[in-house]
């Protein structure tokens, strides 16, 4: 199973691209952030046309997400991160997808900060840590898939320095993220490229960081139990379209992971 998550920053802007890499490189499940448009107004029709069911929550003029499945329809099982009711931004799903639970987040950007902006991201991080944690208890296969607003670590930047006051980079986001992976979650860009970082997802349109290389690593696919990563990477070449988001996506090809063979030893005679 190839699974992969791009935020597309604006969906009908993106649309053709989206459509012609869809078919291009016909990913299994995709997710989708920054949509920029209500649930109403998103192309289910041309997608659908293209191949792929898809379900999503949309929100005018910012946010939105969306999981798109090929030769299928997704079955949505949560529409809102839970633990908080008053929380109205459409930033994360939930859906089953051939026996697999698929999470898609826009987690917070956090900035400026100090302030209620970052102090927002904090909260959604700790009920999407707990949300992680219900998921993992479940024992069935789970990803969770992105974009985080996190860099993880100062390998996954151009230049560090040079982002110490941004959001992206604070030691509580970090943190948060490390946090996650101590529940279990496999980062598979990262354990698919262990010694070939960085491998950034993100190029911000500002000071031709692009055609300079100066990116960050923060869209993610986290994986959990029942499913090893076979392989990953960053299908860069998406950034360099003419009009592109700025971001690239990210993929991972999943296999189901071998149960260990039971070692209970025999007693008696």
């Amino acid at each position: 199973m190839r699974v992969a998550t791009w935020n597309v920053n604006n969906i009908h802007k993106r649309l053709p691209q989206l459509v012609d890499w869809l078919q291009r490189t016909q990913p299994d499940v995709v997710a989708l952030q920054e949509l920029k448009c209500t649930t109403a107004q998103f192309p289910a029709d041309a997608l659908q046309a293209a191949g792929y069911g898809a379900v999503a929550v949309g929100q005018c003029t910012w946010n939105g997400v969306a999981l798109l499945a090929r030769g299928a329809a997704p079955l949505p099982v949560a529409t809102t991160l839970p633990g908080d009711p008053a929380d109205k931004e459409a930033r994360y799903l939930e859906a089953a997808i051939g026996g697999v639970l698929f999470a898609c987040l826009y987690l917070p950007n956090g900035n400026p900060r100090p302030g209620p902006k970052f102090e927002y991201k904090m909260r959604w991080f700790a009920r999407l840590q707990q949300r992680a944690a219900q998921l993992w208890a479940t024992g069935h296969p789970v990803v969770l898939l992105g974009d985080w607003n996190v860099a993880p670590t100062d390998a996954d930047i151009y230049k560090p320095d040079t982002w110490r006051d941004n959001a992206l980079l604070q030691p509580e986001p970090r943190q948060a993220f490390a946090q996650l992976l101590a529940q279990g979650w496999t980062d598979a860009l990262a354990q698919a490229h262990p010694k070939e970082r960085p491998l950034f997802t993100f190029w911000d349109y500002r000071r031709r960081r692009w055609e300079r290389d100066a990116g960050l690593r923060i869209d993610h696919i986290l994986v959990g139990q029942q499913l090893k990563v076979v392989g990953a990477g960053v299908d860069r070449q998406e950034r360099a379209h003419q009009s592109p988001s700025d971001h690239a996506p990210v993929w991972a090809e999943l296999a189901q992971a071998r149960k260990r063979a039971s070692t209970k030893r025999k007693t008696g005679g």
